[in-house]
């Protein structure tokens, strides 16, 4: 098996085995705007997360930059708290023509590719083949991404097209949830 290989399996697992718990809260909470009809929007969304979470990872690694790894544990809850109260307060962002939750994923990715880099640090190296192993393991985590994006999509589909619920109420149900497990991270990680 190649070093791509391992390296593309070892990010679809860490994001299917549900070992990024917060990294999956987020990506719903992101999407909970969206209905199956706005997949395409939703995967320029993820890919932009990706590539936030890519560069901080990549740089981290280096140690370019340096942060506080308590912080960084504080803000990845703090990212799925504004995210969440986006959505209930600024409503269904999803039809305008300059999305600002493309910009909320491209920015929240790098706090959250922050939050890897200490544990993949060591597994990734700095040797000759880094880029192939950040590339092969950010793949991965993209390709889990749309697997529980469409699975959340699908279930976005059953509640508002099907059982006939409120889209805004869905919107709502989801973000709030979001907001009320991301108080709970940031209490249970708080860095002072």
């Amino acid at each position: 098996m190649s070093v791509f290989n391992i390296y593309f399996d070892l990010g679809l697992e860490h994001i299917l085995a549900l070992a990024g718990l917060d990294h999956i809260i987020f990506i719903i909470i992101l999407c909970a705007i969206y209905l199956m009809s706005d997949w395409k929007k939703v995967l320029i969304l993820v890919t932009a997360f990706t590539i936030g979470h890519t560069i901080t990872l990549g740089l981290a690694t280096f140690q370019v930059i340096k942060v506080n790894s308590s912080l960084v544990e504080f803000l990845i809850p703090l990212t799925i708290f504004i995210t969440a109260l986006s959505n209930i307060f600024l409503g269904d962002r999803s039809k305008m023509k300059v999305n600002v939750n493309y910009y909320l994923a491209l920015f929240f990715g790098l706090i959250h590719g922050l939050g890897f880099s200490n544990s993949l640090r060591g597994l990734l190296g700095k040797n000759d083949d880094f880029a192939i192993k950040l590339l092969g393991f950010n793949l991965g985590l993209e390709v889990g991404q749309i697997v529980i994006v469409m699975a959340f999509l699908l279930v976005s589909f059953l509640f508002v097209d099907v059982f006939k619920a409120s889209r805004r109420d869905w919107r709502l149900v989801i973000s709030s949830l979001g907001a009320g497990i991301a108080i709970l991270l940031m209490i249970q990680n708080k860095f002072w």
